[in-house]
């Protein structure tokens, strides 16, 4: 494998202090939070005191100001150990850089000590039942009513959802105004209104907590508005390359992980008298992924540089996660063949990461949608 020379020696230090929790407080739970639906909520706190929620939040606010190399680390050990019941990287990557980059004091020293610690879970809502990726399609609506908000809609596929006590939650402020409509409000879980559907049960991240969540005449008070009204999807375009890229580093541990037991199995496992490994269609099969998941190292790599020096535009955050998800679908499912019957069997991690990886194409953007950002670029 390539030498990674976008970490520094501290870095893997902290990558291996990751590693050590892992391998110690969700690995040997982690089946069994599966069959739950959910994670231990005290693993959040576990992890705050470890220092693994949102590396990057500003020391004033109980962080230690990392950079996102830290994140990273972080999505990369998750994805090679499989723990994908962890909603760290939604509190981290995404849920709560919208409250340090767009929040106001007030709310940042309210809130962000809590999300640093693991007190508070948060989540975003974007998708609803008719507006997955089309984010200027929703219908959540939030009318001015004096110093409130009324907030009603619904939205589905909440990741963190059963957990969160404070939503991200996207809304139209002004009904005809199109994507100058849409505003962020932060909203609470004990708000009166605001109900938590059930968990929802899923092809894979079974351990995950993914809700619907309900708003029926929610008061949200301005105070809570994230930013300035009618500016909510220009924050979400602002976002999204490292919503992105997270997704990216997730495939990429994933795929190295895969390749590293299904090697150790074809080893090990005999047919017609000889090893899986010593077939040369294996041989073959397992030069091909090395190779491509080699490339693909290399250039999310390069990403993370251009994202920690302030470099990642949409288009090229875009091109990282089409490729890295659909390189994820294409090696699982070879790595599962090569296992056999046995790849089928849930109890074998082949499977798991098989399932688990199905949504990483659809959540973030679509593929397909992902191909459009990179042909309008290319069209002009």
């Amino acid at each position: 494998m390539i030498p990674r020379t976008v970490y520094e020696p501290e870095h893997e230090m902290f990558r291996d202090s990751v590693s050590k929790f892992l391998h110690t407080e969700v690995v040997p739970f982690h089946a069994q939070w599966e069959k739950d639906g959910q994670v231990d909520r005290e693993l959040w706190r576990k992890a705050g005191d470890q220092g693994f929620l949102v590396p990057t939040a500003p020391e004033e606010y109980g962080g230690v100001g990392a950079d996102y190399r830290y994140n990273a680390i972080l999505n990369e050990e998750l994805g090679k150990s499989g723990a994908t019941g962890i909603g760290w990287p939604l509190h981290s990557d995404i849920a709560v850089p919208y409250l340090m980059n767009f929040g106001n004091e007030e709310q940042k020293q309210r809130l962000l000590p809590g999300c640093i610690s693991g007190d508070i879970v948060t989540a975003i809502a974007m998708t609803e039942p008719g507006a997955g990726s089309d984010l200027q399609g929703i219908k959540t609506t939030a009318v001015a009513d004096g110093d409130d908000f009324i907030l009603n809609g619904s939205k589905t596929f909440i990741t963190n959802g059963q957990h969160a006590d404070v939503v991200v939650v996207v809304a139209k402020t002004n009904a005809g105004a199109g994507a100058a409509g849409i505003s962020l409000l932060l909203v609470e879980a004990d708000m009166e209104g605001f109900e938590k559907g059930s968990n929802l049960e899923k092809l894979g991240m079974k351990a995950q907590d993914t809700s619907e969540l309900f708003f029926n005449e929610v008061r949200v008070p301005r105070a809570n508005l994230l930013g300035e009204e009618g500016k909510g999807f220009i924050y979400l375009m602002q976002e999204l390359p490292q919503e992105r890229l997270q997704i990216a580093l997730v495939a990429g541990a994933s795929m190295e992980a895969a390749l590293e037991y299904t090697t150790e199995y074809v080893k090990e496992r005999k047919a017609f008298n000889q090893r899986i490994a010593d077939f040369q269609n294996t041989q073959f099969k397992l030069a091909e992924m090395d190779a491509e998941v080699t490339a693909l190292r290399v250039f999310l790599d390069r990403c993370l540089e251009l994202h920690i020096q302030g470099g990642l535009d949409p288009v090229t955050a875009s091109k990282a996660k089409l490729l890295a998800t659909e390189l994820q679908g294409k090696v699982l499912d070879q790595c599962l063949q090569l296992h056999g019957g046995y790849g089928f069997m849930w109890e074998y991690p082949i499977a798991r990461a098989y399932a688990d990886a199905r949504v990483q194409r659809i959540y973030g953007g679509t593929s397909e949608v992902m191909k459009l950002i990179i042909a309008r670029d290319r069209l002009g």
